[in-house]
Order: structure tokens, then C-alpha cells, then sequence
């Protein structure tokens, strides 16, 4: 990653007094402030109109929030089948009066959720939720 010397843009820059770097302006060390220095003052600006919502806060706060409380871990409808074995549904394609039973909990899954299609046999779902679709 070395470039050569004479390749190097101060071998063009030489004998032009400021460098490139203009005498107005000067190049100087942090003209505008370190980083994201001001967003709601000198930079306002720019952070209105490229991040819009950037500052403030928004929703309520849950203190001392556990997440036992929220653990619901889900599986999509077209997943269903996966937690069973391909022989399981081998096994009662044809039966008229018999239904597989899958158990989602035992797979680790608390909710299904109805996102795809399901193959068209009939399966008794088992779990502690379901979506409304």
C-alpha cells in the first residue's frame, strides 16, 4: 500500500503556496467540531434532512423490564411440517380417520404464526398461541 514518491500528489503541489488546502478556510485541525458535533446547531441542516427523527425520544419507558416476561419464540405455518419427520407424514397421507399431532412447545416454539401454505392433509396443531390469520 506504499505509493511512490514521485507518484504522490506533494510532488504536483509543489511551489503552489497553500498546499491545496486554500488560504481563506485554512486547513486547520476540527473547523466543524468532532464527529457528530452540531446536530441541532451549525450541522442542523444536514441532520434535518438526511436523518429526519435523529433527536428526541419516542414511546414510553419499561423499568426494570425482565425478559422472561415477553420470551415467545414463533414459527411460520410453512414450517410446521419440518418439526416432524418426513415419515410421520408419509404415515398418515392416506389415513381418512387419523391426524398427526405436532407439538410446537416441544420443538421450542410458542406461537405460530399463519405466513405460507400447508399441504393439503389434515394436522392437529398444538401450541400456547396463534395469530389471528
Amino acid at each position: 500500500s506504499n505509493m511512490t514518491t514521485r507518484n504522490k500528489k506533494t510532488r504536483k503541489l509543489r511551489g503552489h503556496v497553500s498546499h491545496g488546502k486554500g488560504r481563506i478556510g485554512k486547513h486547520r485541525k476540527h473547523p466543524g467540531g468532532r464527529g457528530n458535533a452540531g446536530g441541532q446547531h451549525h450541522h442542523r441542516i444536514n441532520y434535518d434532512k438526511y436523518h429526519p427523527g435523529y433527536f428526541g425520544k419516542v414511546g414510553m419507558r419499561y423499568f426494570h423490564k425482565t425478559n422472561n416476561k415477553f420470551f415467545c419464540p414463533s414459527v411460520n405455518v410453512d414450517k410446521l411440517w419440518s418439526l416432524v419427520s418426513e415419515k410421520t407424514r408419509e404415515q398418515y397421507k392416506d389415513s381418512k380417520d387419523k391426524a398427526p399431532v405436532i407439538d410446537v412447545v416441544r420443538a421450542g416454539y410458542y406461537k405460530v404464526l399463519g405466513k405460507g401454505h400447508l399441504p393439503k392433509q389434515p394436522v392437529i396443531v398444538k401450541a400456547r398461541f396463534f395469530s389471528r390469520s
